[in-house]
């Protein structure tokens, strides 16, 4: 067995790369097809993928980085997951249901958004525009306007965007001789 697979090395894998990739192609899949750029799309479109990669994969990640004693990707990973899950098979659930989960996750959002204060510019972007998104779009439900909805659909994609570059970034990191796609 090599050592990269046994169990005594299994405490110094690294999941945040995954964790964001599925962050940022969740986010990405769901602000896209909220703006309605795609004809025919929308956000609800997103809830299967949401499901298996933003709410299985971002759990699995996080109790990852949980077991590897990292408590700020662990919470906001496994929370996200939990997020995704639930999102995706609240389908009918009414208007102020929706609102108000929106909303409640948007604080766990901001939250994440405080906590990631020490860690850069990029994951304080990534948490930051996903609170703005949150908060957008439960505003957009709420009150039934559809233009708040697309705004913050833009907003989850940008999120999306710095999530997987964060990603990205942290997989190639010095694989090319040099540091090709910097991150602060």
């Amino acid at each position: 067995m090599s050592n990269e697979a046994s169990g005594a090395n299994a405490r110094s894998a690294d999941a945040g790369p995954l964790g964001y990739l599925a962050l940022g192609l969740t986010l990405l899949a769901y602000g896209l097809l909220g703006t309605g750029v795609l004809s025919g799309t929308s956000s609800g479109g997103a809830a299967s993928l949401a499901h298996l990669v933003g709410g299985v994969t971002l759990f699995v990640a996080g109790l990852w980085q949980f077991y590897g004693g990292n408590r700020f990707d662990g919470t906001a990973f496994t929370a996200l997951g939990a997020f995704w899950a639930t999102s995706a098979a609240a389908g009918a659930a009414g208007k102020n249901t929706i609102g108000l989960f929106l909303l409640l996750w948007a604080l766990l959002a901001l939250t994440l958004t405080a906590a990631a204060w020490g860690a850069g510019q990029l994951i304080r972007a990534v948490y930051g525009l996903l609170t703005l998104a949150l908060l957008l779009d439960a505003i957009g439900v709420l009150s039934g306007s559809g233009g708040w909805g697309k705004v913050g659909a833009w907003v989850a994609a940008l999120s999306g965007l710095a999530a997987w570059y964060w990603a990205t970034a942290a997989l190639t990191g010095g694989r090319w001789g040099r540091v090709a796609l910097p991150v602060k």
